[in-house]
């Protein structure tokens, strides 16, 4: 969405008003604006958004809901915003409960959001893009420190208060990206890999992308699964004692929970997931192709399923936990290889 002239603060509410009812991400889609426009437009109060201004001041909050989304998938996770690790391009929340990656360059605007409701206030804070869209978002829970609250809202106030915000451009999802031509080269180095983090260095250096890369490399590195997959392996997970790490991410956030996945409740074409202080939820007719993938590492294979938009843009990655306790888990490698294939084709 480009900006020619923004609209005002009035017009916003005004739209708001003949569309009550709406989540803010639905309400700011149909009446044309970003949701940080519309959060701008209802009264929210503006604070510092680089995680090295926010975080330090989150964890006096204690227990909150923590939110990272994209446009398939949601998940939300419940703990305390402790072991912060600053960075330059990434900066990392690390603990039990919550497990984070930032990435600074997209945390351009942030509003703390108080919302009155039948059952009380509800306070948030809400980080968006240059574009406008959520990054993440911080629930407080009903026993929150409202005197540290008042605190954190006055001492990150931003300079600059308005009913009105400018947006850039959204940026679509990268397309599938590859070169056939060197095909052999990314399996070769691909087989040789020693870290999972070194996959989407190989990628750049073969001008390849994820997805463009697992369409060409062919197994045992990449398996394409049928779309029902995704759920068949929700399904075979839930109750069964294997623990997962589930990635669900944007481009400013991703957001990881380490654990079981007990309750499944499907409603429509949403899969949700709703356990004690982890709860997630899948679009699943968003999703366009699944894959099974090979990583090597030092500590052997890292088996994962990935799922990724019509556009091509990643949705959620799921792998096997590994923990100290335990490094490995063959229950989890055995399930990835029993979910149903499409045809195969010969890779390139």
């Amino acid at each position: 969405m480009t900006e020619t002239r923004p609209r005002t603060g009035v017009d916003i509410r005004a739209a708001c008003e003949t569309n009550s009812g709406l989540r803010n991400r639905v309400l700011a889609n149909k009446i044309g604006v970003s949701e940080a426009q519309l959060i701008a437009a209802r009264g929210a109060t503006r604070i510092a958004s680089h995680p090295d201004a926010l975080m330090p001041m989150i964890t006096g909050l204690g227990e909150v809901m923590a939110l990272t989304r994209n446009d398939g998938c949601v998940i939300e996770k419940v703990g305390v915003y402790e072991n912060f690790h600053s960075g330059q391009h990434a900066a990392m929340i690390l603990n039990d409960a919550i497990d984070l990656r930032m990435f600074p360059v997209h945390w351009v605007t942030a509003y703390a959001v108080e919302t009155e409701t039948d059952s009380g206030v509800r306070r948030s804070i809400q980080v968006f893009d240059a574009a406008g869209d959520a990054v993440h978002k911080i629930h407080l829970q009903g026993d929150a420190d409202l005197t540290h609250w008042d605190r954190l809202v006055s001492d990150l106030r931003h300079e600059e208060q308005s009913d009105t915000l400018s947006v850039g451009d959204r940026k679509p999802a990268e397309a599938p990206k590859a070169d056939p031509a060197r095909a052999d080269t990314l399996r070769r180095e691909w087989a040789r890999m020693t870290d999972t983090h070194q996959f989407l260095r190989l990628t750049s250096k073969l001008k390849m992308n994820r997805l463009g890369a697992y369409r060409i490399a062919g197994e045992p590195l990449a398996r394409q699964l049928e779309i029902a997959a995704a759920n068949t392996l929700l399904e075979t997970l839930a109750g069964s004692g294997v623990e997962i790490m589930f990635f669900v991410g944007n481009r400013g956030c991703i957001e990881i929970h380490g654990g079981l996945i007990g309750t499944l409740r499907p409603m429509g074409p949403w899969q949700n997931v709703l356990d004690p202080g982890f709860n997630m939820h899948l679009r699943q007719d968003h999703i366009a192709e699944v894959w099974a993938v090979n990583k090597p590492t030092q500590r052997g294979d890292a088996i994962s399923v990935e799922t990724f938009d019509a556009e091509g843009g990643l949705i959620y990655q799921m792998f096997g936990r590994r923990t100290k306790a335990r490094d490995h888990w063959p229950e989890w490698n055995r399930i990835v290889a029993d979910l149903p294939g499409i045809a195969e084709k010969e890779p390139a």
